[in-house]
């Protein structure tokens, strides 16, 4: 049986689909990330940011859309799955991406100080781990970037003005 051929098109269609969930956490006063996990052509989790919601430093976009696609599939093993998000994944993140052993992670815009999948470092594709996932960088990159960017604009001028936001991811 030959690999799957990745439909590129399909890719800025997920992350529309990612894109939606951050603008969620936007609409929250959370760090706007979201994430979708697709398998078999089919969204089978979505998730936003929600570390202030939830008062919960792992509740990333990331952690949350993997633990419900472990819970739609069954299993904790999400070999044929792929992972769509808004933003480069953290460290953490991208440990339990290796974990779950998905097949391939897309992600919008990249994160040179602490991103994992490339950026920082790349835990992704680490030569010592037994996994190592597909990457597509820069998906619908400009949406991504300026969701944040106007995000953490509007956190500063809060900032300034007296308002004590709540940190950052």
């Amino acid at each position: 049986m030959s690999d799957p051929i990745i439909d590129l098109h399909s890719d800025e269609y997920f992350m529309g689909e990612a894109l939606r969930q951050a603008a969620k956490a936007y609409a929250q006063g959370e760090v706007p990330v979201g994430a979708v996990i697709v398998r078999e052509g089919r969204i089978i989790a979505r998730a936003f940011n929600q570390v202030e919601t939830l008062k919960d430093a792992t509740a990333h976009a990331e952690m949350l859309a993997l633990t419900a696609a472990e819970n739609a599939v069954g299993d904790w093993r999400l070999t044929d799955c792929t992972l769509y998000v808004t933003k480069e994944p953290c460290p953490m993140c991208a440990g339990a991406v290796v974990h779950t052993r998905l097949a391939r992670v897309v992600f919008g815009a990249g994160d040179p100080k602490g991103g994992a999948a490339g950026g920082a470092l790349n835990l992704l594709q680490f030569p010592t781990l037994n996994h190592r996932c597909e990457i597509t960088a820069g998906v619908r990159l400009e949406e991504c970037r300026a969701l944040l960017k106007s995000f953490f604009l509007e956190r500063r001028a809060a900032k300034q003005g007296g308002e004590n936001p709540a940190g950052d991811r």
